[in-house]
């Protein structure tokens, strides 16, 4: 190997490729991992040194959303940019009325995983979100429309408030049993997983009935409920960020629909035993901000530290958030020739949560990004 053919950056330190793989020191050449030792350095070589971490996964984020509906292109980009400069170089995209196909081709941006759009029904979601579905019997092809727009996943949203029922509106189920486990199979079929907005306890059998593969949010899920998804390897995403708002938006319905509220307050008061309870029931956590609509990009340090507010060690969350992710995206272990998508801290984050809010590097296909975070 020539110096001009040698690697463009190395990372020395403390290198976490896994729970039980370390490295001290690993190199970048052509925008892929090396772990081994090259025969000559490349001309204007990078030196980082300090912790490393393959980049940090967000499960459930919306590229091209805003509080209104979907956003221009630049925007969109703006938040894709805020992401990577976090730490966060795989997300899946859990629904986005914009198409953003267009960001694979952008070596500048994060790894991205699409689900389509969120398919509801009429009145039954946020306006602007998602595809309104005049009857729950056209979800089935929905779901087959949606997954091979997608990369892999599906969005379905699985409860909301029903206004019809006046002062006692409340969270209801939008799909009946038999129509879900159709839209499920049918996704299935089409080779992609499918991962439901579920906030109500009553949402929840139909879920597990139908076989989803994940559930977003879980605040209604009971002890049975996260019994079968440890069992069946049904993963959760916590969205502490989201849920942190609940007592907002309880204060908000007070008014007008106060079951609603009182279900929506008592959702907020126990997340933290929530997340608690599912971590020692064994099932597998996710890290995702929920950022778009109401919540910020660039927020993965914030929902690590709810996680680790909640109770679950700071060496756990680290894991849930970089390389466990990426096994459950599909993405695997990096290993030699893997993407070079890492990040570099001052600091031990398994050691400190506060950590992730610092990084002082993000390595994204063997490309270095300095950041300002320090």
């Amino acid at each position: 190997m020539s110096a001009l053919e040698g690697p463009t950056a190395t990372i020395r330190g403390r290198i976490l490729l896994g729970d039980d793989r370390e490295a001290e020191e690993i190199w970048v050449r052509g925008g892929r991992v090396s772990l081994t030792r090259p025969s000559a350095q490349g001309t204007n070589m990078q030196v980082l040194e300090g912790w490393a971490v393959p980049g940090l996964v967000d499960v459930h984020c919306h590229i091209g959303l805003a509080a209104d509906g979907a956003v221009p292109v630049e925007e969109a980009e703006k938040q894709a940019v805020a992401d990577r400069d976090a730490g966060v170089l795989l997300i899946r995209d859990a629904g986005s009325p914009l198409d953003t196909a267009w960001v694979h081709d952008r070596g500048d941006l994060p790894h991205l995983l699409r689900s389509g759009m969120h398919l509801a029904l009429p009145k039954r979601y946020l306006r602007n979100y998602g595809l309104e579905l005049e009857s729950p019997d056209l979800l089935p092809e929905a779901v087959r429309t949606q997954a091979r727009r997608g990369d892999g996943w599906v969005k379905l949203v699985g409860d909301w408030i029903d206004r019809t029922l006046g002062a006692d509106g409340d969270l209801r189920p939008l799909w009946p049993e038999d129509v879900l486990t159709e839209a499920v199979a049918v996704a299935h079929a089409e080779a992609a997983r499918v991962t439901v907005h579920a906030f109500a306890t009553e949402t929840i059998d139909g879920l597990l009935a139908a076989g989803v593969d994940c559930i977003e949010h879980g605040t209604g899920m009971t002890a049975e409920h996260m019994a079968v998804a440890a069992e069946r390897g049904i993963a959760v995403t916590p969205t502490l960020l989201q849920v942190g708002q609940f007592d907002s938006i309880a204060a908000q319905a007070d008014g007008k629909y106060p079951v609603y509220a009182a279900r929506m307050r008592a959702m907020y008061t126990n997340r933290y035993q929530q997340v608690r309870d599912l971590h020692e029931a064994g099932v597998r956590l996710l890290v995702g901000t929920d950022a778009g609509g109401t919540i910020a990009h660039g927020r993965i340090a914030d929902e690590c530290a709810e996680l680790v507010a909640a109770g679950i060690p700071a060496a756990e969350v680290v894991a849930m958030a970089s390389w466990r992710a990426r096994d459950y995206l599909g993405f695997g272990a990096v290993v030699e020739g893997s993407s070079a998508d890492l990040v570099v801290y001052p600091a031990d984050p398994r050691e400190d949560i506060e950590v992730l809010r610092h990084p002082t590097a993000v390595v994204l296909r063997g490309v270095v990004y300095p950041t300002a975070r320090v």
